[in-house]
């Protein structure tokens, strides 16, 4: 059905001036294309970081352990590479942050965009070249495009070769 404005203004020409009042009073918003523009953000206590992907936070009175969405980063045993990744996420997570929540992991844990002001902590970790982006359950391109400067500038993981660079495909040789 094609909205024709010209047939509203004749069958309805009293919304004309509350319509036009809203705009001018900035009270009627356009919708914003960002994904993230009705999302419900959690401010949490940062109680501990485990490693690069993985923090434990407290929101309100509840305890939750949370999964960095998008990102997988070496594994601690991973050395240096996995002290390297919690090491980078300790110094640019503040004792408070904001939790844009996605969805549940299979071992209960929240994946969320863990939010510093700004600053999306884990886009910053892809950055830092700290973590590989987690293309299974990833579909942000702008964190793909983070990956390829991050590579392109041998930041991080990426400095060198290795499962380092994907903790994914050292999991399951490991497991082998």
């Amino acid at each position: 059905m094609k909205l024709n404005s010209r047939r509203l203004l004749k069958k309805y020409p009293w919304l004309v001036l509350p319509v036009f009042a809203l705009i001018l009073l900035g009270q009627w918003k356009q919708p914003v294309q960002s994904s993230h523009a009705s999302a419900d953000f959690q401010n949490c206590q940062v109680n501990s970081v485990y490693d690069g992907d993985t923090m434990r936070v407290t929101c309100d009175t509840e305890k939750h352990k949370v999964r960095l969405y998008c990102i997988d980063t070496p594994e601690m045993q991973q050395k240096p590479w996995g002290l390297e990744s919690r090491d980078a996420l300790r110094a640019i997570t503040p004792k408070r942050v904001n939790l844009l929540k996605h969805d549940k992991d299979r071992y209960g844990r929240i994946v969320a965009e863990v939010f510093a002001g700004d600053m999306n902590l884990n886009l910053q970790m892809v950055k830092q070249g700290q973590a590989a982006v987690y293309a299974r359950y990833c579909k942000d391109d702008v964190y793909f495009e983070a990956e390829k400067l991050a590579r392109q500038q041998a930041l991080g993981i990426w400095s060198r070769e290795g499962l380092q660079q994907t903790p994914w495909q050292w999991r399951k040789q490991k497991k082998q």
